[in-house]
């Protein structure tokens, strides 16, 4: 019926009602598009972001529609404009490998690098640089290893982690939230802050895996892409990276264990990890084995489990550390800790003679438990003690390089005036000091004043600054009788 529609060979998608039992966004299918030249009218950046997330989508829809089903054939994802939209979201000022190439050196003749790079990769001429290893402090005053890979090697990451996060977040589990796009560490506390006010929770597990990027068994690790990935060409390229090493001190070292923390792959590859050998087995003993309420939210690995009782929780806690072992990793003995905690965790330390709650950490906060002004549970939360003195001293101490010793910063600070009341030049000619009630405070407004000389080499005097800013009365009080009846 369709022969003399020659003009438009595709059939119009049918939108779905808005009361679909199942989002209209994923049911409808894109138009095809009309014969002739109209589809190449598009041209540069805009071209090839079409073409990739069109060719993303396709995946995404087949993982989800056949959940057991190995994909052969991506190799052919790892196109030039896929490589190009990979560039493109690589940081300009991002740190360069061992081969000191940077992003601006390269997007001089990006398209010519561009093509040569994807003619290695295809023909199997592409071999992965080792990572340069640097350390950035951490807040307890260790040192975190970080692994830099070479430019091309970010780039080829890029391309394929795109394509196989297309396959795993139809996979992925809902409690799962590190590096995966659409998800960050407020929405892993926000989901975190609601199951513990929302549910019957009254002991909370706080786990963490002992050094897990440098743990992880690359040997594990191929047999669980190989769940979804058929195709030996994404398993060799994933292959390389592993076993590309580490440069420090001029000496390569290649391990059989670890991800490499820091490359762009190694997120992605961590989250795949877990999810075969912690996220899978949690939801599993959470449906079968739990005799209460129970939940889980994980970001890489940071784990925060609770529980409605004590036995289930101990009961995981030791089955969790043989699930563990079993694929080559391990709980931190000092991080890893079972406290009691939640709604009714107050009234029954106390019943018990015991003193208030113990607190946790998660992603760089501090959860206590709190009541609100009219006596409910409320959850109270406030930065780590640890990284928030570390941030302040990281501030002072460049506040002190930066501030010479002439300059005004630099006498405040050589002085030790760091907490001063910053008021506007001529705040006292500005408000009607007879209708604002002001206490006759001569230390406070003397700094007040001080923080913005008229003159840098004259601060003024306490009772000079006091006779500007308050009024002199015998009775202070009455100007605020005065100013509320008014």
């Amino acid at each position: 019926m369709y022969d003399h529609e020659k003009s438009d060979p595709a059939i119009v998608a049918v939108k779905p009602t808005n009361k679909a039992g199942q989002p209209a966004a994923e049911l409808v299918e894109p138009r095809a598009g009309a014969e002739g030249n109209v589809s190449q009218q598009s041209t540069g950046r805009a071209q090839y972001r079409g073409t990739v997330s069109q060719a993303l989508a396709r995946i995404r829809q087949a993982a989800r529609q056949r959940k057991k089903e190995k994909f052969t054939a991506l190799f052919h994802h790892v196109s030039i404009d896929h490589l190009a939209e990979a560039f493109s979201e690589l940081k300009e000022n991002a740190a360069a490998g061992v081969d000191g190439l940077t992003c601006r050196d390269y997007e001089q003749h990006l398209e010519r690098n561009l093509e040569d790079l994807h003619a290695r990769v295809h023909r199997g001429a592409y071999r992965a640089l080792p990572s340069r290893r640097v350390y950035i402090p951490k807040p307890d005053g260790r040192q975190r290893p970080i692994a830099v890979a070479a430019l091309e090697d970010k780039i080829v990451q890029r391309a394929t982690a795109a394509v196989l996060s297309a396959i795993y977040e139809e996979d992925f589990l809902g409690f799962s939230y590190g590096f995966r796009p659409g998800r960050s560490t407020h929405d892993a506390m926000d989901a975190l802050m609601v199951g513990i006010t929302s549910t019957k929770v009254n002991w909370i597990l706080d786990a963490d895996i002992r050094s897990f990027f440098d743990t992880v068994s690359q040997e594990w690790l191929i047999r669980f892409v190989e769940h979804r990935v058929g195709d030996r060409r994404i398993i060799r390229l994933i292959q390389k990276w592993l076993k590309a090493g580490v440069l420090e001190d001029g000496i390569v070292t290649v391990s059989d264990k670890g991800t490499g923390q820091g490359s762009v792959i190694s997120p992605l590859l961590a989250n795949l990890y877990l999810h075969y050998v912690f996220d899978l087995w949690a939801e599993r003993w959470r449906r079968r084995e739990a005799a209460g309420n129970m939940i889980i939210v994980r970001y890489a690995d940071d784990l925060i489990v609770g529980f409605e009782h004590e036995t289930d929780a101990r009961r995981f806690l030791d089955e969790m550390r043989k699930r563990l072992q079993e694929f080559a990793l391990s709980l931190h003995s000092e991080k890893t800790r079972l406290i009691e905690f939640g709604r009714f965790a107050v009234e029954n330390r106390k019943r018990r003679g015991l003193g208030k709650p113990e607190t946790f950490t998660f992603l760089g906060f501090t959860f206590i438990c709190g009541k609100t002004r009219r006596g409910k549970f409320q959850i109270k939360r406030k930065s780590r003690r640890d990284r928030m003195q570390a941030k302040l001293q990281a501030i002072k101490q460049e506040a002190t390089e930066h501030a010479s010793a002439d300059s005004p910063a630099g006498k405040m600070v050589a002085a030790g005036r760091h907490r001063l009341l910053q008021l506007p030049r001529g705040a006292d000619k500005q408000f009607d000091t007879d209708r604002v009630p002001i206490p006759r405070h001569q230390s406070l407004a003397a700094h007040a004043t001080a923080a913005e000389p008229e003159r840098l080499d004259d601060l003024g005097a306490d009772q000079a600054v006091g006779r500007r800013l308050a009024p002199e009365t015998a009775n202070p009080s009455s100007v605020a009788s005065e100013s509320l009846r008014r």
